[in-house]
């Protein structure tokens, strides 16, 4: 099962339905990037130059995930990329990093299993 499929099926067990489920996956690839644009290597990369390493380590290590606010998913990502997202795919502004503050916590979580983020991730 790959990380997108993981995805969908978290995001029906959270009630995050908000968003169309074959939308979401579409932006995540668009945000987190694949192959050598990144991937969630990438978006775990960015967190942690903004200052958010506690938070990503607590989704990397076992134990609790810290959470992470759509704000500051928001001031990462930058709002121009946010507002180009929802615009891109009809979905509303503050549903794009409230739905990415929920899932990237688990989806950093199921991906280093072991206590570490492949690089392939």
């Amino acid at each position: 099962m790959g990380i997108l499929d993981t995805l969908q099926s978290m995001l029906a067990s959270q009630g995050a339905k908000d968003l169309e489920a074959a939308v979401l996956p579409i932006v995540l690839k668009e945000v987190l990037g694949s192959g050598d644009q990144g991937g969630l290597s990438a978006i775990v990369k960015k967190l942690q130059d903004a200052g958010y390493g506690d938070v990503v380590k607590s989704w990397v290590a076992n134990g609790k995930n810290l959470p992470i606010s759509a704000q500051q998913i928001q001031d990462v990502l930058g709002n121009a990329t946010v507002k180009q997202l929802a615009a891109k795919y009809g979905i509303p502004v503050d549903q794009v990093s409230t739905v990415l503050a929920q899932v990237l916590p688990m989806l950093v979580d199921k991906a280093s299993p072991n206590g570490t983020l492949p690089h392939t991730a």
